[in-house]
């Protein structure tokens, strides 16, 4: 009982320490996939990684603020094929479309390989921000799906910012 005890304390941190790995994996898993696919096993990964407390705590958070609503420009994107150790980013531009401000509290990426940036001052009423997520295609083969979570102050949050490449040698 004991040694069991040790493997599964020896398996989470061999989990929480290999970002690089478990990304390896996901491209694994989706190789030769359809879109859809591809997307169903991201999401389903990212959503086992998303039972966090902090993120829970980062929703309570978010949500404390008087609610709104919001419209992205999109929620996904194609990088299309990009070099292997090439850096790219996207802008996911937002729209508040309710009657408080829209506050971005936090924008927290699945991995180290992508670092994001956003609008830190709330965004009044009808008013745009942005959220940049920055790729760094250095550690990875093949086609990859990332995901960010946008903490913000509406009723379903987090919001899920999704991009995609197809990295060439």
């Amino acid at each position: 009982m004991k040694s069991i005890k040790i493997l599964a304390v020896a398996a989470l941190c061999t989990l929480a320490f290999s970002c690089n790995k478990k990304e390896e994996n996901k491209v694994d898993q989706t190789q030769g996939l359809d879109y859809a696919q591809a997307s169903a096993i991201s999401d389903s990964l990212a959503t086992q990684e998303a039972v966090n407390p902090d993120d829970a705590a980062l929703v309570k958070e978010a949500q404390s603020k008087p609610l709104t609503t919001i419209a992205f420009s999109e929620t996904d994107h194609s990088f299309g094929d990009i070099k292997k150790g090439e850096k790219v980013e996207h802008i996911y531009e937002v729209t508040n479309t309710g009657t408080n401000p829209l506050i971005i509290s936090n924008v927290k990426p699945g991995c180290g390989c992508t670092v994001p940036d956003y609008t830190k001052e709330p965004i009044l009423p009808g008013k745009k921000g942005k959220i940049t997520l920055h790729f760094d295609s250095t550690n990875f083969d093949g086609t990859v799906h990332k995901a960010a979570d946008v903490f913000v102050n509406v009723e379903k949050a987090p919001v899920k910012l999704t991009f995609s490449a197809n990295v060439l040698p």
